[in-house]
């Protein structure tokens, strides 16, 4: 990866870094110098609800204090930014959906996404950022699916790690969230997730220790519970596992309104409520004041703000300024292009693709997502960028205006003439911010209804709408409308191309018959209609992997109840369940084609000290020039106990030019192979022969055995 991280503060580093030693004293003296008010003062977000207001309920349109800050010492608050697709302040670089980047595999383009998003959070005030969402897609309904990388949690984590790293390399602090198992959306305030020892640690938490081990520096909390408790208030989670049992030195804050319920949550292992001191702040200081609250418990949230805010700042900047130019200049738009040419996900390909300009001279292009600017959901992650470059707009500029013909499913008639007219047809379904994203009801819900937000005084909302958008999908498939507009095309006799846009997987059993070629395009981006128009023109050539498992049928997934008030999540999600139930998924985990062909061969593995080292030999052995994106599974013993049938523990993208041969080589830790032993709470590796296979993707693959 390029760069590097800021030094993460671990247990123990006083006594082997002077700087951290430093730190450490220069925290505990301002701590000594602070009263109880301006302690408590450091723990809560302030003035964010009067500035919304004053930007007429814009998310975004300035840094906001989130916690920290003494001004009588002129010490500085934390100002905080969204960005899981870029700043969340006017005129940023927007980048395809976290999602888009998952299906990448890509954590030198990640990292430097990342890098990035820290430049343009400094160059706007910003010294805080919340871009690391890593909850796992459980179930592709989830409203916000778009905004994480997938349903591994390898994969999530290594991803994140380049994300978070990146970032801070630019001195920003990163935030990985939501601390835990936060996968939907419209009961996320009020849902308890009940979930057993095993689930909890091997399933929906490795990803976020694999990000702080990287030294991603600061965790937010979920709205929703965990085993009865809400997790701004989880001792179990916030204490016992994070610092206990990980040994996690940062400071932990909530998300924004209704992240924590209770004043003791300062005591569960929470340090900063945000936006605004609705539950600490004058409720805090009473509770020390009256005994419920230790003072140790305020003092040592003050120390961990101050660690982390003073790391930060003692350590020197990559550049010597970060001037308002930067916003979105040459080289972010370009990195812009680059991750959206990358994610986008072939899934079938009957030989239509790629297209070719010396033949096709007319293309149809239809539907009316192909004119819309759809860069995802209008929730917190919503990036207000220079400009958006739809579909219509990219083959416009590739081909020229006069060679493309444009009708919508509102006129399948218009849409019928044109496909017949056409040399070959482009159709561009899928979901926008109406049918998946953040749950919202008027501009900004910030998780409150009208009575809610009445009673801790937060501004009325505008009256332009109070219609919900957003939220968990109500449908894994398209609309009605959009497959009766891919039927229309296929009558007109010639080439059909669909292209997906949405942020997890959609089923495509209804119409998948009437394309010869279909793309998964996601939410991609800024650039995203330049980046088509040259997948499918062939002057790049697709590469992304799905970070999901597509299934044939809905009931293959997981139980889903996007108003549950309780919900029971186990060992089994995704490509797991999959192989556990023999299920055939219509795409699997890791699947995308290429305009080439790669050939496996030479699979190896050996043990070596603590890990087991894995090579295979990759060939290009198509024509075209392309990547690939090489994964490595392992499948456990499974005698002990019920485990899954493989797991993803590697990845690399390789480029090859034609005829060329890669080695590619993995090294698995024998630590990311232990299972949770609930008897004795701790980590157990099971003895015996072990699967090990490599492919390009997770029903593709060689195998091997080696005995541990």
């Amino acid at each position: 990866m390029n760069g590097t991280a800021a030094e993460p503060y671990e247990p123990g580093d006083s006594a082997r870094s002077p700087m951290i030693a430093a730190i450490d004293a220069e925290a505990d003296n301002i701590v000594a110098q602070l009263t109880l008010a301006e302690k408590v003062g450091m723990m809560s977000g302030s003035g964010f609800f009067d500035a919304l207001r004053e930007d007429d309920r814009v998310w975004g349109a300035r840094p906001y204090r989130a916690g920290g800050g003494v001004e009588r010492l002129g010490i500085p608050p934390l100002y905080f930014t969204d960005g899981p697709r870029g700043v969340t302040r006017t005129g940023s670089t927007c980048f395809p959906c976290t999602m888009a980047r998952g299906a990448t595999f890509d954590t030198d383009l990640e990292h430097r996404v990342g890098q990035v998003m820290g430049i343009e959070a400094r160059a706007q005030d910003c010294s805080f950022s919340g871009a690391v969402c890593i909850n796992l897609l459980r179930h592709p309904a989830w409203g916000r699916a778009q905004e994480t990388y997938g349903e591994d949690p390898w994969h999530l984590g290594v991803m994140g790690a380049a994300m978070g790293t990146g970032i801070q390399t630019h001195n920003v602090i990163g935030t990985v969230k939501h601390f835990a198992v936060n996968s939907m959306e419209n009961a996320r305030f009020k849902v308890d997730v009940r979930i057993g020892e095993r689930a909890l640690h091997e399933v929906y938490l490795p990803h976020f220790k694999y990000c702080l081990d990287a030294g991603v520096a600061t965790v937010m909390t979920a709205y929703n519970k965990v085993n009865g408790e809400y997790c701004g208030q989880n001792h179990v989670l916030l204490t016992d596992i994070l610092r206990g049992e990980w040994g996690f030195e940062g400071f932990v804050h909530s998300d924004w309104v209704r992240g924590v319920h209770k004043v003791y949550g300062a005591t569960a292992g929470l340090d900063v409520e945000n936006p605004e001191p609705l539950v600490f702040g004058e409720h805090l200081i009473a509770a020390v004041d009256n005994g419920a609250v230790a003072p140790f418990v305020v003092d040592r949230a003050c120390r961990r703000i101050l660690r982390t805010q003073l790391r930060f700042a003692k350590t020197e900047d990559p550049m010597p300024a970060y001037p308002a130019d930067l916003i979105a200049c040459d080289t972010h738009r370009a990195l812009a292009l680059e991750a959206a040419e990358k994610c986008a996900v072939l899934l079938e390909n009957d030989g239509t693709l790629p297209l070719s300009q010396a033949r096709v001279k007319r293309v149809a292009v239809l539907g009316r997502l192909a004119a819309l600017e759809n860069t995802g959901d209008n929730g917190s992650s919503r990036v207000s960028s220079p400009y958006v470059v739809t579909a219509l707009q990219g083959l416009q500029a590739l081909l020229g205006a006069n060679a493309i013909l444009h009708a919508d499913e509102s006129d399948l008639d218009a849409a019928r003439a044109a496909a017949a007219q056409a040399d070959a047809t482009i159709v561009v379904v899928g979901y926008t911010a109406e049918e998946e994203g953040e749950y919202i009801i008027g501009d900004i819900a910030l998780g409150a209804d009208k009575e809610a937000d009445i009673k801790k005084g937060i501004p009325p909302r505008p009256s332009i709408s109070d219609r919900p958008i957003g939220g968990d999908r109500r449908s894994l498939g398209l609309p009605d409308a959009q497959i009766a507009l891919i039927r229309a095309a296929a009558e007109g006799g010639k080439p059909v191309v669909v292209v997906i846009v949405a942020g997890s997987a959609v089923l495509v059993e209804e119409w998948r018959d009437q394309a010869n070629a279909i793309l998964m395009g996601f939410y991609a981006g800024m650039e995203g209609g330049n980046a088509l128009a040259r997948l499918l023109f062939g002057l790049s050539v697709p590469s992304g992997k799905l970070p999901f498992t597509v299934a044939r049928n809905a009931t293959d997934y997981p139980w889903f109840d996007r108003d549950a008030d309780a919900i029971d999540y186990d060992l089994w999600h995704g490509y797991t369940k999959f192989d556990r139930e023999g299920l055939s998924p219509r795409y699997a985990f890791g699947h995308g084609l290429s305009y080439t062909r790669f050939a496996y061969r030479a699979l190896k593995a050996r043990r070596a000290g603590g890990g087991i080292e894995v090579s295979v030999a990759v060939r290009n052995v198509g024509a075209v020039a392309a990547a690939e994106v090489v994964q490595c599974y392992v499948g456990h013993p499974g005698q002990v106990v019920e485990q899954p049938v493989k797991l993803l523990r590697g990845f690399d993208r390789v480029d090859l030019a034609p005829g060329e041969t890669r080695i590619v080589r993995f090294t698995v830790s024998l630590d990311s192979l232990r299972y949770r032993d609930v008897a004795t709470h701790g980590w157990v590796l099971e003895p015996g022969d072990y699967r090990i296979m490599v492919g390009g993707s997770s029903e593709s693959l060689l195998g091997t055995s080696i005995t541990i």
